[in-house]
């Protein structure tokens, strides 16, 4: 490979490098359109700068507009924390009533008490978590 083949390679690498700081899909374009120029070494300088214009604005226009929509294409957004729990199954470890129970919650076990007043969940049920209060799970029980 020829000096200018090197330098162009070079680029591209420095190029790709920068695109994983900024996530932009721009560098990574310049970076295609360096490899490109890269082919094109044995050309003088002002081919390969053409050619590296031509790819890098190519891949800008034609391959971009769709990297960026396939990386924001999730329209679904993910609960985490607190209200990743919210319709989740738990088991009772201990009788949850209104005031107080025990439940199994995501592997942990977590304080309780039931939505409805004067309902009684027994140890072993399956309930479902209605809302978190603070550090208390309010749950109900589940019909199957």
């Amino acid at each position: 490979m020829t000096v200018a083949g090197l330098l162009w390679v070079g680029l591209a690498l420095v190029a790709a490098v920068l695109e994983v700081f900024s996530l932009d899909f721009v560098l990574l374009m310049f970076a295609g359109g360096a490899l490109t120029a890269a082919c094109f070494a044995w050309a003088g300088p002002v081919v390969q700068i053409a050619v590296f214009a031509m790819a890098s604005t190519g891949l800008l226009l034609a391959v971009r507009p769709s990297l960026v929509r396939w990386t924001r294409r999730s329209t679904i957004e993910t609960a985490t924390g607190v209200a990743g729990l919210i319709g989740r199954s738990a088991e009772v470890l201990s009788e949850v009533t209104d005031g107080e129970g025990l439940v199994k919650l995501a592997g942990e076990t977590w304080t309780a008490r039931s939505e409805e007043q004067g309902e009684n969940l027994p140890v072993g049920a399956q309930v479902r978590v209605v809302r978190i209060d603070g550090a208390t799970a309010v749950v109900a029980g589940e019909t199957v």
